[in-house]
């Protein structure tokens, strides 16, 4: 097993793997899998549904995240929004790619597609505009998506 794949079992993706323009399929199964183990950490009573990400860090890292709900449906949090703002906390403001894995609890795993707030917030942590969505069933059944494709003319000027 060569560097690039001790890195991978840690949660870090190779200099390589991260300038490619697009994932390849490694890096995609990679993040697809640290979604699903995200998502058993929902915590979701009150819809039910349970949704995980996995963002990779301009630095190589793999930040996790799960949704967390609240009583006050407005103090909820994204799964997204919850692995990005990990990130940012760690010293990280800056995302080439999200996979995305949601469903309600008990029901087949389809595709979840983000927000428009959590759309807002990739744009802020986009890697140079250069930034690709994945959401998947597994990760054999995924689909990549640019954060153009889904947010045209995003509000990114202040």
């Amino acid at each position: 097993m060569g560097e690039d794949s001790n890195n991978m079992n840690k949660g870090v993706i190779s200099e390589k793997q991260f300038a490619d323009k697009e994932p390849d399929k490694v890096v995609i199964k990679k993040l697809i899998n640290e979604a699903f183990k995200a998502r058993k950490m929902a915590y979701a009573p009150y819809s039910e549904f349970l949704v995980g990400a996995a963002a990779l860090g301009s630095n190589g890292r793999i930040y996790t995240g799960c949704n967390i709900e609240n009583v006050s449906f407005s103090a909820t949090i994204c799964a997204e929004r919850t692995a990005m703002f990990k990130g940012v906390s760690d010293g990280c403001d800056n995302f080439k790619y999200i996979a995305i894995v949601g469903a309600k609890n008990g029901e087949k795993v389809e595709f979840c597609y983000p927000c428009g707030i959590c759309r807002q917030v990739m744009v802020e942590f986009a890697c140079d505009g250069d930034f690709y969505i994945i959401v998947a069933r597994d990760e054999d059944d995924y689909r990549v998506h640019t954060l153009e494709e889904l947010l045209p003319g995003a509000f990114d000027r202040f």
